[in-house]
């Protein structure tokens, strides 16, 4: 069977790709080459930005209720495909079906969420120190955006940067991980179906060092949002400084647990495991290390031993009920395998899980790792896999010091039946979001941001909508 090569889609257009480079991708639970998209270059970049550019002016002055009409179509063509979008997700990304069809229905519910913001959003009258002045805060369009995706959650993160650059009246240039970018194929069909103006979506394929580079450093772009890792946001910020470009960045996280000895011990091992091996471990805002009192110590981890050895994993296209699928490609094998292998050497204790699982597919186990200390790497550095490491503290002071002790500040979590307690570690841990006695996991209302290299802005609710927004300050002068 021939593999299916997909195109571009620029300027309402599906584009046959005109190079003669392509990328591959595989399937993670069976490594099979599942299609082939274009290995774009700069002038289809160009080509992407210039049809967004020229669609932008006629966007902005749709009324944004008109604009929100939109959103909704976009919305409801998901619906319409909603197995089948699961599938392409579970397909190229490894995600377990529940997983999957989760992301799906709530991309669709997060466009619906944004188009309602159309009559919502707005500028300010400020008073002003003279007589017969008004002194108006417009909120106005920012122009080009560009939204460059990462492949853990490869559908939801093009509503997450679309749909709040629409309604606000900017289009957009969306650039999906080479990894997974079946899924954004299928969403620019939904647009194209659904009749959107032309050039306010557009779709590029290819790989980040040549288009998610020339997204950011291009002089038309007037945003350039990036969900993706540390290196990635560095190299978007060196590329948009060119142009004094403003950033959004999502990166990287190391999510502390904290566990007091009056938790509810149950509720905390379900939580943390679900935070744990969410997506095969592999969410920048799932819990990544966890501190529990000393009291306890023992129990936790003699139940969270056994809910490790519950996980059921496997390829989710041939199973729904799982735990977990397969990491996403050969390199995060080995990236995990290299983290595990390091904190063992470095005096951690493996109770267990720790290694590859068969021979074919990206699967690794669920690992736990005892005697750790909080010197050690795993403690430190980003693992993006099933892998938990525990140590023990004594008092909440000394807790909240080492989980601050972290160069992200994305997430964090605490399990405690004290509010005196929880309201310290509130006023004291130093991160975009805490979680206390429930799963790491963010409403679309809220407002996904993180501190220190964790990222800068964020996403979301009215917060997240106003990123794409500028300020016009207007002072009028009149004679009464």
């Amino acid at each position: 069977m021939a593999i299916k090569q997909q195109q571009l889609y620029i300027n309402g257009e599906f584009i046959t790709f005109s190079g003669n480079k392509w990328i591959d991708v595989l399937n993670p639970a069976t490594e099979e080459v599942i299609s082939q998209v274009p290995d774009a270059g700069v002038d289809e970049v160009h080509a992407a930005i210039d049809a967004a550019e020229g669609a932008q002016n006629n966007w902005e002055d749709l009324p944004a209720q008109e604009r929100g009409v939109w959103l909704h179509k976009i919305a409801a063509g998901i619906r319409a495909r909603e197995q089948e979008l699961t599938d392409i997700i579970i397909a190229e990304g490894g995600k377990t079906h529940g997983l999957a069809n989760t992301e799906v229905l709530f991309t669709a519910d997060y466009l619906d969420y944004m188009a309602e913001w159309a009559r919502r959003y707005e500028g300010e009258i400020v008073q002003s120190d003279r007589r017969n002045e008004n002194i108006f805060v417009f909120k106005k369009a920012i122009g080009v955006t560009t939204g460059i995706l990462p492949w853990n959650f490869p559908f939801f993160l093009i509503a997450r940067k679309a749909a709040p650059a629409l309604i606000t009246g900017n289009t957009i240039v969306i650039k999906p991980s080479q990894l997974t970018p079946n899924n954004a194929i299928a969403f620019a069909e939904i647009v194209h179906e659904v009749g959107l103006p032309k050039g306010v979506f557009n779709l590029i394929t290819g790989r980040g060092s040549v288009v998610g580079q020339e997204l950011a450093a291009n002089a038309k772009v007037g945003m350039v949002s990036l969900t993706g890792s540390v290196a990635a946001g560095e190299q978007t910020m060196a590329a948009a400084a060119k142009n004094i470009t403003k950033v959004s960045l999502e990166l990287g996280g190391k999510a502390p647990a904290i566990v007091m000895d009056d938790a509810d011990l149950d509720l905390a091992v379900k939580a943390i495991l679900d935070s744990r091996i969410i997506n095969t471990g592999q969410v920048c805002n799932c819990a990544e290390r966890v501190y529990v009192q000393e009291g306890i110590k023992e129990e936790f981890i003699a139940r969270m031993t056994e809910a490790f050895k519950q996980v059921k994993f496997g390829d989710p296209a041939q199973e729904k009920m799982l735990d977990m699928g397969p990491l996403i490609d050969a390199a995060a094998l080995k990236s995990v395998q290299d983290k595990v292998d390091n904190a063992v050497a470095q005096g951690a204790r493996l109770i267990t899980g720790g290694h590859r699982a068969g021979n074919k597919g990206y699967f690794f186990q669920p690992t736990l790792l005892v005697d750790v200390q909080q010197e050690m790497d795993i403690m430190h550095e980003e693992t993006f896999g099933p892998v938990l490491p525990i140590t023990s503290f004594c008092t909440l002071d000394e807790a909240v010091q080492m989980a601050n002790d972290c160069e992200f500040g994305l997430t964090s979590s605490i399990y405690t039946r004290d509010l005196n307690t929880a309201m310290t570690a509130i006023k004291r841990l130093k991160f975009g979001e805490t979680y206390i006695n429930r799963e790491n996991f963010e409403a679309m209302q809220g407002f996904h941001a993180g501190w220190r290299k964790s990222g800068i802005g964020g996403a979301d609710g009215r917060h997240g909508l106003e990123e794409y927004l500028q300020t016009h300050v207007v002072y009028l002068q009149y004679q009464a």
